[in-house]
């Protein structure tokens, strides 16, 4: 049997066992699945899914929950720093042995089924919170929805962030489809609760279709601002003068609010009080989103790759940072819509500095260059080694007053805070 002394070992083998980095299909990872915990007792499970979003939900549950005192498990991807911010247990990563010892035991069960890097990690988690007894666990669904690994898990209420236009290869390229896709995580007779205020017409259908109780911001549940705090309401409940979300932007009051309601259909099983809820909202933190690092001239990380966050990151600048020079260090999959994000970003960004990064899923500096050319940026600057160069030269074009932002990838944003961590 294949065992390995370190938990890098075990990732290295992984990323070259499967000939596929993302093979989607619940088949494979649900038979090594029943083959390692045949006697599986589920905790309560809430699944999240989604575009954008999904982070910030979860990270609001486990906040929560983890207020209320519960032993909560979280399984997110992909990860800024370290392979295991991937599953926690009450906010912390487990450690690399337990990750380890759950590699082998799945190893132990797998036979020729073929696995998955990401089905290889979604497993583990399982089988880690399944160990440990945890009281709830929270499951982000990494891509899909209907066939993503995660999926072989039934929820006990189902949650989907936005619907926007990303890995169209393996989802489609339209918003209906893709709705489709991220609709699979339904069950009959579970809540289905949607946090997008324009949801495509198919997640209405398919929770239909699914008799999943179906619940949509601004109709079934929603929020209002108040000059100090925010109210919310849903399911004939309210909650009154709730602390600002400490994740900041619009688009968390949405993502806290659908959180909300997903902790009131759980009430049964696992009852919070309002005032874990406000705890939970003051305490929830989370890498990589609206990330602000303060200094003689601060520093605005953001992982958002596509066209609906980035509209989200330039709409937070616009209310937040008003009138600041904002120097832009930018790279992105090769996979995304680039032209679309620069078109954004171009009216709250001052100048830009691309940061190549030894990625092969990356656009290179010759692709960036051709779709600068093609866009109306007037100031971007190339030619730089790495990140740190093209940091450096963005900071050495900043004064007082100006911000500093580094966004488009969870790879440049976890070397910026390598770099950080180093210094």
């Amino acid at each position: 049997m294949i065992h390995f002394d370190s938990l890098q070992g075990w990732l290295k083998w992984q990323e070259s066992l499967h000939p596929l980095v993302i093979d989607l299909g619940l088949e494979r990872a649900a038979q090594v699945f029943r083959a390692l915990n045949p006697d599986y007792i589920k905790p309560p499970t809430l699944t999240v899914a989604g575009t954008n979003g999904k982070g910030s939900t979860v990270a609001y549950l486990e906040a929560i929950y983890t207020a209320q005192g519960y032993r909560v498990g979280s399984y997110t991807s992909p990860h800024i720093l370290k392979y295991n911010e991937r599953i926690k247990i009450d906010g912390k990563p487990v450690s690399d042995d337990q990750i380890c010892e759950a590699f082998a035991r799945i190893e132990s069960v797998r036979g020729n089924t073929s696995l998955s890097y990401f089905e290889f990690g979604t497993l583990a988690a399982l089988d880690i919170f399944c160990r440990a007894g945890v009281d709830v666990q929270l499951l982000e669904v990494g891509l899909g929805g209907r066939l993503d690994a995660v999926n072989i898990v039934d929820p006990d209420v189902a949650l989907i962030t936005s619907i926007s236009i990303d890995h169209v290869e393996w989802l489609g390229g339209t918003r209906e489809a893709i709705g489709r896709e991220k609709a699979g995580i339904f069950r009959a007779a579970v809540p289905a609760i949607i946090g997008d205020p324009d949801p495509p017409e198919s997640l209405i259908q398919s929770a239909i279709e699914q008799q999943a109780l179906l619940y949509c911001i601004d109709k079934d549940f929603g929020y209002k601002k108040q000059p100090t705090g925010w109210d919310w309401y849903g399911a004939g409940r309210q909650m009154l003068q709730l602390p600002e979300p400490a994740l900041k932007g619009e688009h968390q009051y949405r993502n806290a609010s659908a959180v909300i309601l997903a902790l009131t259909q759980m009430d049964g099983i696992l009852p919070v009080t309002e005032a874990s809820i406000k705890q939970g909202l003051r305490n929830v933190r989370l890498a990589g989103r609206f990330q602000l690092i303060d200094g003689e001239i601060p520093v605005l990380l953001d992982v958002g790759h596509n066209p609906q966050a980035v509209k989200t990151l330039a709409d937070y600048l616009t209310a937040v940072f008003p009138g600041r020079r904002v120097h832009a260090v930018f790279s992105m999959m090769k996979d995304k819509d680039i032209a679309g994000v620069l078109e954004i970003m171009n009216h709250v960004v001052y100048d830009w500095f691309f940061a190549p990064l030894a990625n092969p899923r990356t656009a290179t500096e010759s692709v960036m260059r051709e779709i600068f050319s093609q866009s109306s940026v007037p100031r971007v600057s190339f030619g730089f080694a790495g990140f740190t160069e093209a940091f450096s030269a963005a900071k050495n074009q900043s004064r007082e007053g100006d911000l500093l932002l580094v966004f488009g990838s969870f790879f440049l944003v976890s070397e910026c805070l390598v770099e950080f961590e180093n210094k």
